[in-house]
């Protein structure tokens, strides 16, 4: 994914999110679905209870359409995409890491894709429980590892239908 600098470190509390992006902060490897992917493939990832939101993308790495569990509640078949949603739950990864979290916090969410102005994914903001600081990179690695779990490589699953 392209854009931003990524977190790779430790996660902070507000006060030393003062100065940073959204970009600053975001996990630069979630993985992602196929815009194309079904609803039994959404419903298979989304068996993996730390699976909170599903980004489904574009071949050219277009965010199509983001879900989370409640999307599929009556969903038989078909296509995911057709269950998805855009609306308010998107970032620029240009905003301030302190403002997107404010953002997060006021509309009950912890998880937003990030996408650049052309509507590509650039990785998503991922919003601790205690709700001071984002997810890092690392810290999604390490328990990944301590699960035995690959982590976030390759970033785009077809078929086994992971995301983050």
């Amino acid at each position: 994914m392209a854009g931003g600098t990524g977190s790779t470190g430790s996660t902070r509390a507000p006060g030393e999110l003062v100065g940073l992006l959204v970009a600053d902060v975001l996990l630069q490897r979630p993985k992602t679905l196929p815009a194309g992917a079904t609803v039994a493939q959404a419903r298979a990832a989304f068996d993996d209870d730390h699976v909170h939101m599903l980004l489904l993308v574009e071949a050219d790495e277009r965010l199509a359409g983001t879900l989370v569990r409640d999307d599929l509640a009556d969903a038989a078949a078909g296509a995911a995409l057709a269950h998805a949603s855009l609306q308010e739950r998107t970032l620029s990864a240009s905003l301030s890491a302190e403002e997107a979290r404010q953002v997060l916090v006021a509309a009950g969410q912890r998880r937003r894709a990030v996408v650049d102005t052309d509507g590509r994914l650039v990785g998503l903001l991922c919003l601790k429980r205690r709700l001071t600081g984002f997810c890092s990179d690392r810290d999604v690695a390490s328990r990944a590892a301590e699960r035995g779990e690959r982590p976030c490589a390759p970033a785009t699953v077809q078929n086994s239908g992971h995301s983050g």
